[in-house]
């Protein structure tokens, strides 16, 4: 029988500065967004929708996170090679600086304070990475990875079942001895990548363009 999750609790909903708005991080004030089309991050402020920072990424960005006073971001580079990159707000891409995702795969970022956490999509599962970014744990998500992120010592998970299985669902990911996987909410379009803000997870709408704000799923 199939379980019955309540929808996501949609707060806010805004343009996105570009088309197919991809990866998307939040650093306490303001959003990061990678186009995949344009190949482009774009900064802005999430009340007005202004865009105060603008650059070209090395390669389609796919998937990031805030770590510090800085971003890192996986980009899809030649060949579909994906690479972990480091961005500094006000100055760039470090471009010397790019890191091999393992097993040459990898969407999205997660930052629990510590470590990054990277998802593979198509290997359904999550990584934690030591800080030279080797993996030191796997956690088995079962489905298809569309975007996570840390909140107070859990790991949110957006995941992609398809359309004839149930779409997008929610699962928050209590990381035990043994990971403890529950499944918290159904979103009515596909939640491509996941960023904390306080009580409330950030999320793109790719085919509408626009980037919503959700209530953290009890």
């Amino acid at each position: 029988m199939e379980t019955i999750l309540p929808p996501i609790d949609e707060v806010v909903r805004i343009p996105a500065p570009c088309p197919v708005p991809q990866s998307l991080a939040f650093d306490g004030e303001h959003l990061w967004i990678g186009s995949w089309e344009t190949r482009r991050l774009y900064g802005i402020d999430p009340r007005s929708g202004t865009v105060f920072e603008e650059r070209e990424a090395p390669g389609r960005p796919v998937g990031g996170v805030v770590a510090g006073d800085e971003l890192r971001l996986i980009c899809s580079e030649e060949g579909d090679s994906r690479f972990i990159r480091r961005y500094v707000p006000g100055h760039g891409f470090r471009q010397h600086e790019a890191i091999p995702c393992p097993d040459d795969t990898g969407s999205f970022l997660g930052f629990d304070g510590e470590h990054l956490w990277l998802s593979q999509r198509h290997n359904k599962r999550v990584l934690e990475l030591d800080t030279e970014y080797r993996p030191i744990r796997e956690v088995p998500i079962g489905e298809e990875v569309v975007g996570i992120a840390w909140v107070d010592g859990a790991l949110y998970v957006s995941t992609w079942w398809g359309r004839d299985r149930g779409g997008c669902r929610i699962a928050r990911v209590r990381l035990n001895a043994v990971p403890e996987l529950e499944w918290i909410a159904q979103s009515p379009f596909a939640a491509i990548s996941l960023a904390r803000d306080n009580g409330r997870l950030w999320t793109n709408d790719v085919k509408k363009a626009e980037i919503v704000a959700f209530m953290l799923p009890h």
